[in-house]
């Protein structure tokens, strides 16, 4: 409605206001000024009845009179307009119009021999007065202008008549002093009501205006994560399901890359959470970079994981692409000495699917897929991409069952323990039994550890099953006696638990059993990070007796380090 409007329009100079003011009256203003002077000339050229009916010996003066200044001022309006006339000057033609009008047919109609008919036609020239108000939206001051000028006409009119008229003279000059003064009342206080409408509006469309922009700013925030400035997960959503509605619609593929900061917890614990902010801002803005080249959408889609949405058809352009978002991660240089893989800088991997006919029958299952492909690129040492393979058995469907299945284990009674002996082999004594986890289908089918322990860590099933393990053998094993020491596999993952070791010291004390004749397991074939939460899980532990075993040492993450932190 008004260009550039002031945030505080009752707050800002005079001055601005009316300029501002005329600016946004001009375009109505030549509009009313041009249908009004239509109007007023047609009332102006009916009135040649009154002319043919009051004065008949110079009607042919005064309607002819009509006619040609009718015309004249009708085609200065015409021409004004058409050239684009400021407001101003337009009303100025019309005032011009209004008192040549008046001033034209008074000077013809005085030529008449009918004096006293023409005393009294005369007093019609208040309407001309009026029609300023009726007719026009002048300023003030040029209606005051216009309006004094007819008055003027008009007591040089009444001058014409004889000096015997006083009486008359005196009561027509106060009749057409007062319509005057009445008029240019009204005009005034018209002019004033419609300056103070026009800042009423003026105000009502800043708040409008601010409301507007507070709404776009919260639906913007709404839409934005608020560290690193980018779409957040809603927003990204929202993108992703318009790629797939093209992709299903217009068969427009697109692919999804899940990134990952590698091992950013231990960034931030041992950076602290503002560095850890920056490095996710300016991992943010690499892929910012990146994306805008590329035409790709981009979002932070978790913590430490970010994702992007680019339109791509082949398997070649996603490897491709996927590989120059860890090079500019890794090309950022931002040091990261606390890693455990000998590598110093922060990187990311990269997890991709492509849409392809028939491999994802909704949206979801392409963002699934990409995820799994980004636990494959953790799974094989981090800074690196994958791309989904389903001939992968950790991205397959039968993986998603498992997944499913862990959910009812339990319950179903789906999970069981079986045990071996470990021996001492100089004596040959059975010093300890091992206990191990085995998984069956609803059919009886059994489900390789192999398959069904990396979806319980990745689902986090892990835990209750953890639980679950350490109930069983001190009911099968440790209650009945049937073996000085029982080991226990557990997970890294369970170790992180709050309140783990508290756990087991509750279920230690249900059953009666001292904590020294229960060892747990850690496989080293696990993601094991080093951090404060974890080692104090592991005293904890060890303060209630139970013993730390590190299996499969050599084969995985730990390294000499664990040797030295925890007397295995």
């Amino acid at each position: 409605m008004y260009r550039d409007v002031p945030r505080n329009p009752r707050g800002q100079p005079n001055a601005m206001l009316r300029a501002l003011y005329r600016e946004h009256l001009a375009d109505p203003r030549r509009q009313t000024t041009r249908q009004g002077l239509w109007i007023a000339v047609l009332v102006y050229v009916l009135f040649s009845i009154s002319d043919l009916l009051l004065i008949p010996d110079v009607a042919s003066i005064t309607v002819t009179t009509r006619f040609i200044i009718s015309a004249i001022m009708l085609a200065a309006m015409e021409w004004q307009v058409r050239r684009g006339g400021s407001a101003d000057a337009i009303d100025a033609t019309a005032a011009l119009a209004l008192v040549l009008a008046y001033g034209g047919w008074v000077s013809t109609a005085l030529l008449t021999a009918q004096t006293e008919i023409m005393s009294y036609y005369m007093v019609f020239g208040a309407i001309f007065m009026m029609s300023i108000g009726l007719f026009f939206n002048f300023s003030f001051r040029l209606s005051l202008i216009a309006s004094a000028i007819i008055v003027l006409l008009f007591f040089f009119a009444l001058l014409s008549f004889p000096q015997d008229e006083q009486v008359y003279k005196l009561t027509f000059g106060i009749f057409c002093l007062s319509c005057f003064i009445f008029t240019s009342y009204v005009n005034w206080k018209l002019n004033h009501e419609r300056y103070h409408v026009f800042l009423n509006a003026l105000a009502a469309k800043a708040r409008q205006v601010e409301a507007a922009e507070r709404g776009e700013e919260l639906l913007r925030l709404s839409n934005t994560d608020p560290l690193t400035g980018l779409a957040n997960r809603r927003a990204i959503d929202a993108t992703l399901r318009e790629s797939w509605r093209k992709w299903q619609s217009a068969a427009t593929p697109f692919a999804v890359f899940l990134i990952d900061v590698d091992f950013f917890k231990k960034y931030n614990d041992y950076y602290g959470h503002l560095d850890g902010d920056r490095c996710l801002v300016r991992v943010a803005g690499a892929l910012r970079d990146l994306s805008t080249r590329h035409g790709a959408a981009l979002g932070r889609y978790g913590g430490e994981e970010f994702i992007v949405v680019v339109g791509l058809n082949r398997d070649e352009d996603v490897a491709a692409f996927a590989e120059v978002i860890r090079g500019a991660v890794e090309g950022l240089a931002l040091r990261h000495e606390q890693r455990r893989d000998g590598t110093a800088t922060v990187t990311v991997s990269v997890g991709a699917a492509l849409t392809k006919d028939g491999s994802a029958p909704r949206v979801e299952k392409v963002i699934h897929q990409a995820d799994r492909a980004l636990y494959s690129a953790k799974a094989a040492g981090r800074n690196c991409v994958k791309l989904f393979d389903p001939d992968d058995p950790n991205n397959s469907d039968d993986s998603e069952n498992i997944a499913a299945l862990l959910k009812i284990a339990i319950a179903q009674d789906l999970v069981s323990m079986v045990y071996q002996p470990v021996q001492d082999i100089v004596t040959g004594e059975t010093v300890a039994v091992e206990s191990l986890m085995r998984l069956r289908m609803l059919d009886g089918t059994a489900i390789a550890p192999c398959a069904f322990i990396p979806a319980a860590e990745r689902t986090g099933a892990i835990v209750e099953l953890g639980q679950w393990a350490i109930r069983r053998v001190c009911e099968d094993i440790l209650v009945k006696d049937l073996a000085r020491v029982v080991s226990v596999n557990v997970s890294p993952i369970q170790l992180r638990m709050p309140g783990f070791a508290a756990g087991v010291a509750m279920t230690l004390s249900e059953f009666g059993i001292c904590g020294d004749r229960l060892a747990f397991e850690i496989t080293e074939g696990q993601e094991m990070e080093i951090h404060s939460s974890l080692l104090r899980c592991i005293s904890d532990l060890k303060a209630l007796g139970i013993k730390i075993w590190l299996d499969d040492f050599g084969t995985g993450f730990a390294g000499l380090s664990w040797l030295r932190l925890i007397d295995f």
